[in-house]
């Protein structure tokens, strides 16, 4: 055993030293918070759709209400816009022109749900928050994550509007799969909340890469990619490509870092520099959104264009996040 120890510390060590794994060490106790919990209240969430997703957030949690219900009902404020492209109904198709939705949901317990390549249902964060409280599971997919809905009340809804369903016929003349930086052709809506209680819950939906291949899932619903929550810790949540996020399972890796003293500005830089390191990143945007438990926020993105609103004393306003490059 302490021939393992010796090993380990002589691990981190070199390691940390040539700048590939800062704020980790060999033994990683858990981080106890350095200040009080922030108990005012906050949302945050990716992209312009989180002003009103905020807005609808905020009013659960300013009447009393509950991290991840707040969560719930600002996702699902973005899920029935049918004019965004990128979550919910709106959607853009796969390319045989379906649309097919992702979401997941994490509360202050570490509980989640998470449904994938779903469809016809107006509302998968909600179908989300069911597998989590109803179910022994954490993530229900495809036909079963549809029969599940239907069982539990949803009704089915067409989610390809005639939009989206002429810039798929578009599309479908070259057929040419070619994602967009900071183009609302892949973005979901991530979104986390942090109650009067402090306790902190988080939310992310949607429709996925436009004209993606059928059957393809992204970083959405897969907790320690999309989002991942930690009471104790913090939160985070990721948008853009989501094959990258999974690729590095950036929110878990965000929150994992603020647990070994970074701030959430530090973490999230830390998690872009992680997908620079080892990709061609010229045509691929991701970025990151965290919290603490203390209140303080972060966000950073491979590109300059990611924007995220916060909802915090007493304002909803949208920031504009700084990039690697």
């Amino acid at each position: 055993m302490s021939n393992r120890r010796s090993f380990l510390r002589k691990l981190s060590t070199s390691v940390a030293g040539i700048g590939l794994i800062p704020f980790i060490s060999s033994a990683t106790p858990s981080l106890k918070r350095k200040g009080a919990r922030y108990k005012k209240g906050l949302v945050i969430s990716t992209w312009n759709h989180g002003i009103p997703a905020n807005a609808a957030a905020w009013e659960i949690i300013s009447n009393g209400g509950t991290a991840v219900d707040a969560a719930e009902m600002g996702a699902r404020k973005v899920e029935e816009d049918p004019t965004g492209q990128s979550v919910g109904i709106g959607g853009m198709p796969d390319r045989d022109g379906t649309v097919t939705l992702d979401a997941c949901i994490m509360d202050s317990k570490g509980k989640a749900g998470a449904v994938a390549y779903l469809e016809d249902i107006l509302h998968p964060i909600s179908v989300a928050r069911k597998v989590m409280d109803e179910t022994p599971h954490v993530m229900l997919a495809g036909d079963g994550a549809k029969r599940f809905a239907l069982e539990s009340g949803f009704t089915t809804t067409n989610l390809l509007t005639e939009s989206s369903r002429q810039a798929w016929l578009k599309w479908s003349k070259e057929a040419n799969y070619k994602p967009v930086i900071n183009i609302e052709n892949h973005d979901t809506i991530g979104l986390i909340s942090m109650d009067k209680n402090g306790d902190l819950a988080g939310s992310c939906t949607t429709s996925g890469v436009a004209f993606k291949m059928k059957g393809r899932v992204g970083d959405s619903p897969i907790i320690g990619a999309g989002l991942f929550v930690d009471n104790e810790v913090g939160a985070a949540t990721a948008t853009g490509m989501g094959e990258f996020v999974m690729r590095t399972l950036g929110s878990f890796l965000i929150v994992e870092l603020m647990r070994q003293g970074a701030t959430p500005q530090e973490a999230c830089e830390e998690g872009i520099r992680r997908i620079v390191a080892g990709y061609d990143v010229s045509q691929i945007q991701v970025g990151y959104l965290a919290t603490d438990t203390e209140g303080n926020i972060g966000a950073y993105a491979i590109h300059p264009g990611f924007n995220y609103a916060i909802y915090k004393e007493g304002k909803n306003i949208m920031i504009d996040s700084p990039s690697h490059l």
